[in-house]
């Protein structure tokens, strides 16, 4: 049996509570044609959508309403597929896990790539996000295989909640217009350059997704290095 059947799902975050009998609710109702592989590609399409605003900014900031609108497109597919299976009792838990995160790393892409060729944030910042965002998926597939743990939420924060920023930064872009053109001057040694309304927020988020990796991995290295201590011979 795969382990990661077996695996438990960390779920700790403040919306998760209300978010999955929401979830639930949805899935009862849903009509029987819709399929978890169908909810996978609308979650992708929802990507699609909020690369579009993003870029589309460049020519009027009113294109943040549509990234604002794909992320509830990608909440919905991302969130139900999986809920619906469980629901009906249709668990594939290795092909699953296979396509679920698969597709996430590909929709990440294009939503942090999408960022990156805004208005408002600098490509490689976006890229940046991206990185770190890789490097935790892989940390959760390391816990899936060694602690049979599925992480989804790290302390009160996870998927959703990053997903409701996204939007409260989207919106508070659009009023405050000064944000709009906001270049902030940066220098590093003989490095210069400058920082968007969106940079600003991308290195809060960087530095605390890099602070939850490095903390959680050395966590777990502790506990690895104890449950398969070295013998000496």
């Amino acid at each position: 049996m795969s382990k990661k059947e077996n695996s438990v799902r960390i779920q700790t975050s403040i919306l998760n509570p209300y978010e999955k009998k929401v979830l639930i609710w949805i899935a009862e109702r849903l009509p029987k044609w819709v399929t978890s592989d169908m909810l996978t590609w609308f979650s992708l399409f929802g990507s699609l959508v909020i690369a579009a605003g993003y870029l589309l900014t460049n020519y009027h900031p009113a294109w943040l309403w549509l990234s604002s609108f794909g992320v509830v497109l990608h909440w919905y597919g991302d969130s139900l597929d999986g809920t619906i299976a469980r629901v009906r009792k249709q668990s594939r838990p290795i092909y699953g896990f296979y396509i679920d995160h698969n597709m996430d790393c590909v929709t990440e892409f294009f939503i942090f790539g999408g960022m990156g060729l805004s208005a408002y944030m600098h490509f490689w910042m976006g890229l940046m996000l991206f990185c770190v965002y890789l490097a935790m998926e892989v940390y959760v597939m390391i816990c899936a295989h060694l602690k049979n743990e599925f992480k989804l939420t790290y302390g009160i924060f996870g998927p959703t909640e990053f997903r409701l920023l996204i939007i409260i930064l989207n919106t508070i872009l659009f009023f405050v217009e000064p944000l709009h053109t906001l270049e902030i001057p940066v220098a590093v040694g003989p490095l210069v350059g400058t920082f968007k309304s969106l940079d600003l927020a991308a290195v809060v988020v960087f530095f605390v997704l890099c602070f939850l990796y490095f903390s959680s991995m050395i966590k777990d290295g502790k506990y690895f290095a104890k449950i398969d201590p070295l013998i000496k011979k």
